[in-house]
């Protein structure tokens, strides 16, 4: 009895002692744009699940895209768990759109011997000659850029001015003058020192102000998978335009010429990707659009003599599609599901292609075509290479070699108008031998 007691009370202690605290360590190693921004917000969903102490970002990118950046800053705002953004290792910067990150964030930190700045709006247009309206919209730009960085620094009590300097002027420091004029929070040699330097710091979110508790804290690190490294490569500006191109020409093709429908399921996917790539449409819209393309095509395989193009495009579009949709906390039960309907639908198309072979192989039955290698009777001896044959109960004009006698069998091998020409058939040809 003593013993039982004993194992209910120990069993009860190890119920109510609290959690081991934990540290989400996420790593942006590259420009801002879709992709990875899908990456961080999902990190910072997976922190506020888990009721993590805290999140950092290791940020190391030369910028990116304005509406990306926007869009995650509004995602560190509002998150309810710390994000720290560190600015690491040695020798990374965070330049332009990482700048607005670093000030969004709730803890700005930097490594020794990294910088931040340069923050000034550009377009892919370039500085060249501008038009007085190409003048007063970049001046726009700029002004909203401003106060939009006023407000992240004076959200978080952090130097306005220079942010402003930065955007106007792109204006740039290191790490060590940036604490010094209070643009970041933290200098700190590793990530160690980070949490040591963190811990019992007072931290103000959206919904209150917490007290950090960092010691002892483990660290889990989640770097960014193969997932986003392909997303990032779509959103590559340079590969993002060719999308669109490819998208618009493969429609146009296709519209010109019904019917060629490789153009279309080409321009199609395309043009989707591009349209995610430039953010005129989100992730889960994209990834959405994709699949339903994809299960359109697959459908009018079944309908439409594409000889596999509208199926093989389908599969395509269906599993890039799935992959856009795909959260990572679920892939065990994503990919299964993905990898059975591509292979249902693959097979599916191997069985409709095998069909229009097989039926594009078989023998004529009616027409022109048929008569050759038809089987036929000569009904009287040829004379001069020319005589009359049976063929389907009909008599027809023929020609052949000299040696055709009256009840022959004959092969046909050839129509020219009315008249046929024959040869012996090798049954034929075998009982004359014998």
């Amino acid at each position: 009895m003593c013993l039982l007691a004993g194992s209910i009370l120990a069993l009860t202690a190890l119920a109510q002692s609290p959690a081991a605290k934990q540290a989400l360590v996420l790593t942006l190693n590259d420009s801002i744009n879709p992709a990875t921004r899908d990456y961080v917000e999902r990190g910072i969903q997976r922190a506020e699940s888990t009721r993590a102490e805290l999140l950092v970002i290791e940020l190391d990118t030369p910028g990116g895209q304005v509406e990306s950046m926007r869009l995650l800053a509004q995602t560190i705002l509002a998150a309810k768990v710390p994000v720290v953004t560190y600015v690491t290792p040695s020798g990374a910067r965070a330049a332009s759109a990482g700048t607005y990150l670093l000030y969004a964030s709730p803890v700005a930190a930097m490594t020794p011997g990294t910088h931040l700045g340069s923050a000034t709006p550009v377009t892919l247009g370039g500085d060249g000659d501008r038009s007085a309206n190409q003048e007063a919209m970049r001046r726009k730009m700029i002004e909203d850029a401003v106060a939009m960085i006023r407000g992240y620094a004076e959200r978080h009590g952090r130097n306005a001015d220079w942010a402003e300097q930065a955007v106007r002027d792109a204006a740039n420091l290191d790490a060590q003058d940036a604490l010094d004029q209070n643009v970041i929070d933290v200098v700190a040699t590793d990530l160690d020192d980070l949490m040591t330097q963190l811990d019992g710091r007072q931290v103000e979110l959206e919904d209150g102000v917490t007290t950090l508790s960092t010691q002892g804290i483990e660290q889990m690190r989640e770097a960014p998978d193969w997932r986003t490294a392909l997303l990032s490569l779509i959103a590559n500006p340079v590969v993002a335009y060719g999308l669109i191109l490819i998208g618009f020409y493969g429609l146009v093709f296709e519209l010109a010429s019904p019917g060629t429908l490789v153009p279309g399921v080409v321009g199609g996917i395309s043009l989707l990707l591009g349209l995610f790539a430039f953010q005129v449409l989100s992730v889960d819209l994209a990834g959405l659009g994709l699949v339903l393309l994809g299960l359109a095509m697959i459908v009018g395989e079944a309908f439409l003599p594409s000889f596999g193009a509208l199926g093989a495009g389908g599969i395509v579009a269906f599993v890039i599609g799935s992959v856009l949709l795909m959260d990572e906390a679920n892939s065990a039960v994503a990919w299964p599901l993905i990898g059975g309907t591509a292979l249902i639908a693959a097979g599916f198309l191997l069985w409709a292609v095998m069909r229009l072979i097989k039926v594009r192989r078989r023998v004529p039955l009616t027409g022109r075509e048929e008569l050759i290698g038809a089987d036929a009777v000569a009904l009287g001896d040829f004379s001069a290479g020319r005589g009359k044959v049976l063929l389907h109960g009909e008599r027809w004009r023929a020609r052949g070699k000299a040696g055709i006698h009256k009840g022959d069998k004959l092969r046909v091998t050839a129509l020219e108008g009315l008249t046929v020409s024959v040869e012996l058939s090798n049954v034929e040809r075998s009982s004359r031998s014998i």
